[in-house]
Parts: structure tokens; sequence; C-alpha cells
């Protein structure tokens, strides 16, 4: 595997490919919509809405776990999802910015 080149790069290039790497599934928009949906949420309950296995889901929601975008708390023998709403408005904005109007395009 090639060495990355992350410091190549400034700290907002970095996180906006972190947080769209994140998203950038539909298994994990599709569990985004559903978080958004219910307000919290719990794996089990992702699982009877996906047509994922239950480590399928588990997969993607350590995915956009590490990136910041949800919250996972213990809650008895089951971890309870919601989504992170700072980074969630901090995704919101990061790309808003990056999908500016191109008036100068070709």
């Amino acid at each position: 595997m090639g060495i990355t080149k992350h410091e190549l790069f400034t700290t907002a290039q970095n996180r906006l490919a972190e947080l769209a790497r994140a998203i950038g599934h539909p298994a994990r928009i599709a569990i985004l919509q559903e978080l958004l949906r219910r307000q919290t949420c719990i794996c089990g309950d992702l699982v009877d809405v996906l047509p994922l296995s239950q480590a399928t889901v588990s997969q993607h929601l350590k995915a956009l776990k590490n990136a910041g975008i949800i919250q996972g708390n213990i809650s008895g023998a089951s971890i309870c999802y919601c989504i992170d709403p700072v980074v969630w408005q901090e995704t919101g904005e990061m790309l808003e910015k990056f999908f500016i109007d191109p008036k100068n395009c070709c």
C-alpha cells in the first residue's frame, strides 16, 4: 500500500475528505436517514429496516462513529446511536462551502 500524503493538504481538506468518505456509501446514507427520522436508534433496529446483516450494519456504524458523525451510548446490552449535531452542522457547512457556484467554469 502506498504512503498517504495527508500532511501535504490543509486540515480542512483532510477533514472534508474524511467526512465525505464516511458518508460515501449508500448504506451509510440509509443509516443516517433512519437516525435523522427517529432522532435515536439502536443497532438492532437498523438491521430490521436495512437489507444488511448485523455485522455489516455494525461496520458502517463504526465508520460513521470514527468520523464523529454519530455518537453511540451503551444502554444495557445495546448501543443507542444518534447524530452528533455539532459534527452534522460542520459537515453541512463544509459541503456547502465546497459546492460553490462555478460561475467562471468553461
